[in-house]
Order: C-alpha cells, then structure tokens, then sequence
C-alpha cells in the first residue's frame, strides 16, 4: 500500500487532524441546533438515545481521551462519567438519568473542545501508541462522526415535521453497465497495518484466498426489491433464515422500514417527509435477515467480508489492495456519496469516478452493505485502545456491514472499515448488493 502522505508529515497531520475535529463538531452543532430543547431531551424511539445524551457523551469522551489520557489532564467533570458511559446505562433508560440539559451539555462540549485544540496544538505524533500518528485524535474524530450517524438516525427516526434539508444527489441517467462483474480468484492483502488512524477490528493486515466470484455492479434498487416484494417474497419461507422468518412474522414485518402501500404505490417517509420510493435508488432501512432473504430468491447470495474488501481494494494490475476503490487518495464529491451533504442515496451506478478498477460502484459511502459474515476477530487482533470497542461484540450475534452510508464521514470510512449490528436493525441506513460463486478455473489473479 502507497502511505498517505499524513503518515510522516507532522504539520499536515496536525492541520488533517484539526479539519477533522472542526468537521465532526460542526456537524454535531447542526444536528442539535436544528431542532427546540424538548426535542433533544425526548426519547424519539427506545433503540436511540435523547439527542442531548450523545452531546454531551462526545464531550465526555473527548475529554477522557485527549485531555486525561494523552495530556494528563484533571478531569474536569468526574461526576457525569457514569451517565454517559454507553455500557453501563442501555439506551433505553438514559432519557431516566440526570443529564446535563442542552445548554450546560453544549457549554461542557465546547469547554472541551477548546482545551484539546490546545493539546492537539503541542502534541508531539510519537512516543506512545495513542500519539503516534495522531492517532487519539483521528479516534475521537470518528466518534463523533459515528455519534452524528447515530443522532442523524434519530432525526429520521423521529415524528413532525423537517429538520434538515439538503440538496439532492446530482440526477443519473439509468445504469446500462454489465450487472455484475468477476472478481477473479487468489490472495490478497485484507485489513491493514499501515493506516495511521484505523481502529482495531480493521488490523492486522493479512492474507486471504478468495476464490472468483461475481458481485453487483452497484446495491439493490428499491425497484429490484419491490419485485421481490410483489413475488411474495415476505410470505415465503423457502427464502428466510429461520430466525428471520420467525422475527417477520412476529413483527408483522412486510416491506422495508418507513415503507407502506397506498393506492397501488410504494411511500416513503424520509426525514419527515412523505414521498413515492424512487425506483433507481439503492434499497434503504432493510435488516440483515431482508437482505439474505431477497439474495436466496434472487437466486444469489451475499457477498462475504473478504469478498466485499476484495472487490473493493484489490487493484488486479498493480497487485496490491488501495485504501479505497479508487486508490488511496482521500474522498471527493465526485466519487462518493459521504458525510451528509445529501440526506439520501445517490441513484445506482452514480460516481464512476469512484468506481473499483474492475468497475464494481458506490462501494463507498449511499448504503452501509449487509454482507454474509459474522463479527469476528482477524489473525492477530490486539484489542486498543480499550476492549469495549470492538472485542466485546466479536461473535455469531453481529453481523459485518461494509462501505459506509451517505450519513458517514469520510474520517470514519474507507476500505478496510468494519461496522456490524444485530441482523434484525433497519433503523441504520443500510442496503446491499448481492454475489454468486463463479465456476472452477475461472481466472486468478
């Protein structure tokens, strides 16, 4: 892998670092501004938490780890910790919890933040592994992006009337490329040891066989899904895990989340508002157990985990695995959908910029991908900086998700990034593309 010029420059590592942090809480500021004090306060839904707790939770973290851990700072609200300790208190009981109202949560936050620009500003990137390369900074930066995700959910999760606005994703004509594409069989090079900022679950690199295999050019579209849905797909069991079929029928669950059917056509509500599902968008809010499901009666399967980063790192010419399907060169709003700047995703085959040197699309950023595997360790893993990140959710309960959502930053996705949740959440923004096993012999690389 060719290493971002930031792994050895200190100035535009702190200067990367500084944009980061900035970026994070600006878009932190506009999720809980948009909206009055009792909004924040409200529980808009039992698996999400009030807005205002994932204010003040990102002050508190930030605090814990810039200000006590890497500069070994005084603590400057010991007295909260346990209220925004995200394992001892579930979502469901912390709208119960004392916690700091939205003004004094917003007063904390900045105080915080003021305090770890002063420390990002004299830290040297060495000497230990949570300053070497930034690599505190980098962390906290993706938590509060993935607390925005978190809170971006609850917007959408939450009744009344628009909150947000932004502007639709640039129309695309209609997909005409081949719908899958082979991604030929051998080793490649999966995970990393090199990116300076990537959490634990993502190291060490190492070697994986994959043998060939065809993927989906680009996710599923509402239209392919609505076909499935129309064939009867949620009424038959051939298609379903057997957990599955068990949750859809105890939940009486028929289409995807904020779906329903009215006068022959499909609605949707989307960040408080109704309109028609639009055909050539990826399918959205659909749960792991929907996913596998439209794979069996596709005739299909999803992809693995290995063969989800294969398709979306390997470059076959050079033989090597890039940071992202493009190469290891940072996002661009030309090749993909990332970090809220639109509130949905962006039609199938949009971004060709962004396209995998095999011509695989949109593998980053419209949709978190569901694929086939359990969350499990890679050879070598080393849990840091604390085990509750990652190796308390390894195991067969959680699924991997892959690829990031219009809803992520760029800060918290790239190739090698791993989320993962229960098989039976919809309320993530999430979607899929399906695969098959090529034939015997077909071409390695």
């Amino acid at each position: 892998m060719t290493d971002p010029a930031f792994l050895t420059d200190p100035e535009t590592l702190r200067e990367r670092a500084l944009a980061a942090l900035t970026r994070a809480r600006d878009r932190t500021a506009l999720l809980t501004s948009c909206v009055e004090d009792p909004d924040l306060t409200a529980q808009h839904s039992p698996l999400m938490s009030p807005l205002v707790w994932d204010l003040a939770h990102i002050g508190n973290q930030e605090e814990m780890w810039l200000l006590r851990e890497v500069a070994g700072r005084e603590a400057i609200r010991p007295e909260i910790d346990g209220l925004y300790d995200a394992f001892e208190h579930p979502r469901a009981e912390r709208p119960s919890l004392p916690l700091l109202p939205p003004d004094e949560a917003r007063r904390y936050a900045a105080e915080v933040r003021g305090r770890a620009l002063d420390v990002l500003e004299s830290t040297a990137f060495r000497g230990t592994r949570l300053t070497e390369a930034g690599f505190a900074f980098g962390m906290i930066a993706q938590h509060e992006q993935q607390h925005d995700e978190t809170m971006l959910i609850t917007h959408q999760l939450r009744k009344g009337p628009a909150a947000l606005t932004a502007p639709d994703p640039a129309p695309a004509p209609p997909f005409t490329g081949p719908a899958e594409v082979l991604v030929p069989g051998g080793p490649f090079t999966m995970g990393t040891s090199a990116e300076p900022w990537a959490l634990d679950n993502e190291r060490p690199a190492h070697q994986r066989f994959v043998p060939p295999f065809f993927i989906d050019t680009t996710p599923v579209t509402n239209a392919a899904y609505q076909a499935f849905i129309a064939d009867g797909g949620y009424t038959d069991p051939r298609w379903w895990d057997s957990d599955g079929w068990s949750h859809i029928r105890a939940h009486s669950v028929e289409a995807p989340l904020f779906w329903r059917r009215e006068g022959g056509e499909w609605l949707r509500r989307r960040f408080g508002v109704t309109e028609l599902v639009p055909p050539d968008e990826p399918v959205l809010h659909v749960s792991w157990y929907e996913a596998d499901a439209y794979a069996r009666w596709a005739g299909r399967r999803l992809p693995t985990e290995a063969e989800w980063e294969k398709a979306a790192r390997h470059d076959p010419a050079a033989r090597r695995s890039t940071r992202y399907p493009w190469g290891d060169a940072d996002p661009t709003p030309e090749q993909a959908n990332l970090g809220q700047r639109h509130l949905r995703p962006a039609p199938a085959g949009s971004y060709p910029e962004g396209a995998s040197p095999l011509g695989v699309r949109q593998l980053i950023g419209d949709v978190w991908e569901w694929t086939a595997s359990d969350f499990l360790p890679y050879p070598g893993f080393t849990a840091f900086p604390y085990r509750e990140y990652s190796e308390v959710f390894f195991g067969p309960e959680h699924k991997v998700l892959r690829g990031g959502s219009f809803a992520v930053d760029a800060v918290a996705c790239r190739g090698t990034f791993r989320n993962w949740d229960y098989p039976i959440r919809r309320q993530i923004f999430s979607g899929f593309r399906t695969a098959r096993d090529a034939a015997p012999g077909t071409e390695t690389s």
